[in-house]
């Protein structure tokens, strides 16, 4: 068995299709399945059951996955460990990125990181902060949106206010349509919320869009209300109507952190990639 093989019995039960799989792995269905039932094999056991829905664990499948996981903890350890014996900063940095993190600051961050240290690789998993939370993805250090993890330490970058902008005001219409992007739990409760205390709007949630930047445009083009963040929508204060979200006369906010274990930080690539983080200027 390669560690490629523990690797992909954890992906497919993280994330449960073959199909998913391959799309995050950049490789072939077909490959995967060829791969899994080489694994199968060795194994002289089947270790999903496939459904019409997800691939589902057996007992045997349970243990293996276990024994894989355990596997690839101890080889990065190993790597880790060996990195952290050398001077010059180099290995792999590991980042899990919130969407609206990764279009607004990151690619200022990794290009001042980048051009300080040239042989750290990066590996960034960008998407819902949701998502990113999931304890099976290893990554060195999480920039998220929302709540902190509940483990590790977290730092917090940026407190980021909320605003309702439409293209008419907000005084000519009752019922408009809101144009809701994709997020987590956390910001649509803040919005739903909001909403609940102000009689004067009736929102229609009939637009549903994936991307925050989508989101913003369909509501430049006069197609509905939208809530956004003004990290990604600054510029649209001078532009369109809007209004603050308050609740008790206290703003609403999306919170933004960086997340990592405690010892994560003695690897020098993290360490240095925090260090930038916390003296970068956020807003």
């Amino acid at each position: 068995m390669k560690l490629e093989d523990y690797e992909l019995l954890i992906h497919l039960s993280t994330i449960g299709t073959v199909r998913g799989t391959a799309k995050h792995l950049y490789v072939s269905q077909p490959a995967i399945t060829q791969r899994l039932r080489y694994i199968e094999t060795h194994f002289q056991h089947p270790i999903f059951v496939r459904t019409s829905k997800k691939l589902l664990l057996t007992p045997v499948g349970e243990q293996v996955v276990k024994h894989a996981k355990e596997v690839v903890e101890r080889e990065n350890g190993l790597h880790a460990h060996l990195q952290s014996l050398g001077d010059q900063v180099s290995g792999t940095l590991s980042i899990g990125a919130s969407s609206v993190v990764s279009q607004q600051f990151l690619p200022s961050l990794l290009e001042t990181y980048t051009s300080l240290y040239p042989d750290v690789k990066i590996d960034l998993v960008t998407g819902l902060s949701e998502d990113l939370r999931n304890p099976d993805q290893n990554f060195h250090v999480r920039l998220i949106r929302g709540k902190p993890m509940k483990d590790g330490e977290s730092l917090h970058l940026l407190s980021d206010p909320l605003y309702l902008y439409d293209t008419k005001p907000f005084s000519s219409e009752k019922e408009r349509p809101l144009i809701a992007f994709k997020s987590d739990s956390t910001f649509h409760h803040l919005v739903d919320e909001w909403f609940l205390t102000q009689s004067a709007f009736k929102p229609n949630k009939s637009i549903q869009v994936d991307q925050i930047e989508t989101c913003k445009q369909f509501m430049m083009k006069g197609l509905g209300m939208a809530v956004l963040p003004k990290s990604v929508a600054s510029e649209e204060l001078h532009q369109y109507p809007h209004l603050p979200l308050t609740l008790n006369d206290q703003p609403l906010t999306r919170e933004t952190w960086l997340c990592f274990q405690k010892n994560a930080r003695d690897l020098p690539q993290v360490d240095r990639f925090i260090q930038l983080v916390q003296e970068a200027t956020f807003m």
